[in-house]
């Protein structure tokens, strides 16, 4: 990425593969499906099933690239992230798609947007467990977690979680392969696109630790700089809380808008 030198050492984003490990909070609910097919491209079409699920995440994660040096310099490899993600349909095939996503770090912000997620920068906290002390939750029954995400001065969504059992699973909405669009407009400013992808990727590598579900509240809050409030919960399904691990390299490209030559 860029900037582009002969050695590499500025750019802001290592080569590839990237490696994560964190905690991530779930918390899956029913809106009005018309909500999430107006975020939906023309191409891609609502989910046959449940179309109008939707999951809210925040994940405390640490990152790094094969050559493992970030981890000896965290302010390189640990940041939050919070999301939102749908279902959808593409050529008879159903993914995960997310319509927004904040996170802390710059860095993480444009390896985002290499990949298609539409990222933008904001204040993300999750309530961490503990082992020893009172200063947080245990993960067993009773513990109980918060969750904020404010950008511009203004707090966008907040919620709680509190653990009831162990689980296996951890929701169905953010189960399937990516779905995403890599966008970057003309710089003649006249509405075209000089980069316009659909694009699909999905991790490998992938390891669940302890896995945790749970009763969850949650508020979305109006801002002139969001559209969150189109997604108002109006049936709560469940809400997750686990450890994990995952490595990623590369997507495939499903479809690419032709763009005019140029002479």
């Amino acid at each position: 990425m860029f900037p582009r030198t002969s050695s590499g050492q500025a750019s802001i984003l290592p080569q590839t593969p990237w490696h994560y490990s964190g905690t991530m909070l779930t918390l899956e609910y029913r809106t009005d499906p018309e909500a999430v097919a107006e975020l939906l491209p023309d191409n891609i079409q609502p989910a046959d099933e449940d179309p109008g699920a939707v999951a809210v995440l925040w994940a405390d994660w640490q990152s790094c690239s094969d050559s493992f040096e970030e981890l000896l310099d965290p302010v390189r490899s640990q940041y939050m992230e919070a999301f939102v993600v749908v279902r959808c349909k593409y050529r008879g095939q159903h993914y995960s798609r997310c319509v927004y996503i904040w996170v802390d770090r710059d860095y993480a912000m444009v390896r985002g947007h290499h990949q298609g997620y539409p990222k933008k920068l904001a204040d993300i906290y999750m309530t961490r467990p503990v082992t020893t002390g009172h200063a947080g939750p245990r993960l067993e029954a009773r513990g109980r977690f918060g969750a904020t995400i404010a950008a511009y001065g203004r707090r966008l969504i907040q919620a709680k979680f509190e653990i009831t059992e162990p689980c296996e699973g951890a929701g169905f909405v953010n189960s399937l392969p990516m779905l995403h669009s890599r966008l970057m407009p003309a710089i003649e400013g006249d509405g075209t696109d000089s980069l316009n992808e659909l694009v699909t990727m999905s991790a490998y590598q992938s390891e669940i630790g302890r896995s945790f579900t749970g009763n969850f509240e949650i508020e979305l809050f109006d801002s002139p700089t969001e559209e969150l409030t189109r997604l108002q919960p109006k049936e709560l399904i469940a809400g997750y809380w686990r450890e994990l691990s995952f490595s990623w390299k590369s997507g495939t490209t499903l479809s690419r808008t032709n763009l005019q030559e140029i002479s």
